[in-house]
């Protein structure tokens, strides 16, 4: 699962029972991003408020199958196979459409989104890459180049924050070792519309 010890769901008490209860999956899974947080309980309050809010909150605008792409992307960028087994997943079954998966996966494997995207996702997607690897090199101009292709400012910070969410996310991933085993891949905190609701289906 990591290599740091991790307190699975049946032996849980006190604060962290109560938080494993709200964010359980099927048969009382919890994800193992999330329970490698079990000996610091508050940080896993952290990491979901920030997760629920930056990726499953109905108050975005951009579409949720594109911000899910952003998180595949810069998983894939830094190397986080569990990240991008669980988002790639996610997004497959927003996108209910394997063509179309399977091209923006092409593309993200490849690290030519061009092949896939054009205009104002394209450009997102490039301030995403810049962020996660060079993020000292950004000025204004960049932001600038987002407005041009008809990005929002809210949306420009929409796509600021899960490019940011998952370059932490990603480290605490693979700085800790964690794995799949055991995992449900794909599941997320699907209804956008409570930010209080942290199940996962």
């Amino acid at each position: 699962m990591s290599w740091i010890k991790e307190i699975a769901y049946k032996n849980a008490t006190g604060q962290l029972k109560k938080i494993y209860d709200r964010i359980k999956g099927p048969d009382n899974n919890v994800d193992n991003v999330l329970s490698i947080h079990s000996l610091r309980p508050h940080t896993l309050i952290g990491h979901m408020g920030l997760y629920k809010n930056v990726l499953h909150n109905s108050n975005n605008t951009l579409p949720k199958w594109y911000l899910e792409t952003l998180g595949v992307y810069v998983s894939n960028l830094n190397q986080c196979s569990y990240c991008v087994d669980h988002h790639a997943a996610g997004l497959k079954r927003l996108l209910n459409d394997e063509t179309t998966f399977q091209g923006i996966m092409s593309s993200i494997i490849k690290d030519q989104p061009e092949l896939h995207f054009k205009y104002q996702y394209l450009e997102g997607l490039h301030y995403a890459k810049q962020l996660t690897l060079s993020h000292h090199t950004i000025t204004e101009a960049d932001i600038h180049k987002l407005r041009e292709q008809q990005l929002s400012d809210g949306e420009i910070l929409e796509i600021n924050q899960v490019v940011s969410y998952f370059n932490y996310v990603n480290r605490t991933v693979v700085g800790l070792g964690v794995n799949t085993d055991g995992d449900i891949i794909g599941l997320s905190p699907n209804n956008s519309d409570d930010a209080e609701n942290w199940s996962h289906s």
